[in-house]
């Protein structure tokens, strides 16, 4: 049975939405990052980042978000594309993963949890994360889903970071994004989001915020010099 290392945040929900889409048997194992779960030597095996989501299928470990989305989609048959629209479907998902997720999470580091405002770097991914939206506004113009005419793990991808659009983007969140906020409210809709969202109903997880949860997170902002 797969393991599943969770947290309650944008990319470990997208794994959640895929298992609760497919059904795929699995056991949750919860990681508190604000306690450094992450950091323990058990988890490092498995990821040597120390980020979640990370899964373990037997033997084999597969860490990073999209690398295990499309692993498992690969695993289950379930929710690729076809051969056609297999360079559409890379190409938005590593949109996703290398721009749209990280963008969001730096300006949400930025305007909520940075000790000092910097004002550069708060305009910079503020204004970076809303050009993201509005490419992905502009893509989405017309169309049911990110990729093609079905449902797939890019729509999985955007969603595990749309949930939070209000506290990424700040303001009216989405609303600012029309074609986004279709799209996400379509999504949304599916019986599959809310089992992701009870995925881990009961476990409790450390809100950050004192010293030691700063250091568990942002453990390079307290390197030595």
């Amino acid at each position: 049975m797969i393991k599943f290392y969770y947290h309650p945040t944008p990319n470990p929900m997208k794994i959640a939405l895929f298992l609760a889409e497919t059904g795929l048997p699995f056991e949750l194992v919860p990681v508190d990052t604000a306690k450094g779960e992450q950091h323990t030597p058990e988890f490092r095996a498995i990821n040597p980042n120390g980020k979640v989501p990370a899964i373990l299928d037997g033997d084999v470990a597969v860490f990073d978000s999209t690398a295990i989305l499309m692993y498992l989609s690969e695993k289950t048959g379930q929710f690729g594309v076809t051969p056609e629209e297999r360079g559409a479907l890379l190409s938005w998902l590593m949109f996703i993963a290398s721009g749209l997720g990280p963008f969001s999470g730096q300006n949400v580091h930025f305007h909520h949890a940075a000790p000092e405002e910097v004002p550069y770097a708060r305009n910079r991914y503020k204004r970076e994360i809303e050009r993201h939206y509005q490419v992905m506004n502009d893509h989405l113009k017309g169309r049911e889903f990110v990729v093609g005419d079905s449902y797939s793990i890019a729509d999985m991808s955007l969603w595990g970071w749309a949930m939070r659009g209000e506290r990424v983007l700040g303001g009216e969140g989405l609303a600012q994004f029309p074609e986004v906020a279709r799209w996400f409210a379509a999504i949304n809709a599916r019986p599959a989001v809310a089992v992701a969202q009870k995925i881990a109903e009961g476990e409790t997880f450390k809100t950050p915020g004192d010293e030691a949860s700063m250091r568990a997170l942002y453990p390079s902002n307290f390197a030595p010099a």
